[in-house]
């Protein structure tokens, strides 16, 4: 079995051999074995474990709580943030590619993908390395929609992307878009700000179920707009909302899908299949004005 003695064990965990020592008293982890000669000597797969648990939780309890649930946990999120940090795509790569041999590819972006990308968002001096994440979670998830088999369905959903910019929430619209077309949905993700006269051709191309509003810059005035587009093309297409995209707090007409890619494909399959209880009041501009404030949006 590997391993490695004290002094460069607490190097690679970024802290002194002493404080190391005082976690093997206090909490019993990483526990080394002892060589013939009583030195302590540390195992590899406890250390990553560990490692990646403090890059998440920063609380030496709780990381070691999580390695030790985890074993040496190859794909974790905060192996992702590594990749991340490093500029390192093909490290990237080769984490999605370990979560694939042990995971579904919903499961794999919603498991470590987004995770990691929630980890990597807001730290100070680290946008660059947020920008470089956001640009390959985006490769990837149009590499993967690529080869995601042709529509088993007749039903078309059009998605509407609110964001402003390339930000978390367009990757959870990107990533609610492979879902649907891995669910054997016909997909089509559109601006939120189209003129109406481009909606009207998508509209007839896809002759669309359902349209969700998805992102982060949803505003009231748009989603009129939108919705009286749609209802002037002739189309009863239901309308929805992802992840809270409707920009009014409170009660509404528009229902929700859900904040998970897999939640929202497993509703709108339930939807459409007709095992699902739907709001029935019909849906037009007057339908949006807000009860209680809207609420702001960054």
């Amino acid at each position: 079995m590997s391993g490695i003695r004290t002094n460069a064990a607490a190097e690679l965990l970024g802290v002194s051999p002493n404080t190391l020592r005082s976690w093997e008293r206090r909490f019993g982890y990483p526990k080394p074995r002892r060589t013939s000669g009583g030195h302590r000597q540390y195992d590899l797969t406890e250390l990553e474990a560990l490692r990646r648990a403090l890059l998440e939780t920063h609380n030496i309890s709780s990381a070691i709580e999580v390695a030790r649930q985890r074993g040496e946990g190859p794909t974790s999120a905060a192996r992702l943030v590594e990749a991340y940090d490093r500029f390192d795509e093909t490290l990237a790569d080769r984490v999605m590619e370990e979560s694939l041999a042990v995971r579904s590819v919903e499961r794999s972006v919603e498991d470590l993908m987004l995770p990691a990308l929630e980890m990597a968002q807001g730290r100070e001096g680290r946008e660059a390395e947020f920008e470089l994440a956001l640009r390959w979670a985006t490769g990837w998830l149009h590499a993967a929609r690529r080869v995601t088999p042709a529509a088993t369905r007749s039903e078309g959903v059009l998605l509407f992307d609110s964001s402003p910019r390339l930000d978390l929430e367009s990757l959870h619209v990107q990533a609610l878009e492979l879902a649907l077309r891995r669910g054997g949905f016909r997909v089509l993700l559109l601006s939120m700000t189209l003129a109406q006269e481009r909606l009207s051709r998508a509209m007839r191309a896809l002759d669309p179920t359902a349209l969700v509003v998805c992102g982060s810059g949803a505003t009231l005035d748009v989603v009129g707009r939108l919705v009286y587009a749609v209802r002037h093309t002739g189309s009863a297409a239901r309308v929805y909302e992802y992840r809270e995209a409707m920009p009014v707090s409170g009660s509404h007409a528009i229902p929700s899908l859900g904040s998970r890619p897999t939640e929202a494909t497993q509703n709108m399959k339930a939807i459409v299949d007709g095992r699902a209880i739907e709001v029935t009041e019909e849906l037009a501009a007057t339908d949006l004005a807000p009860a209680t404030p809207a609420r702001a949006h960054a």
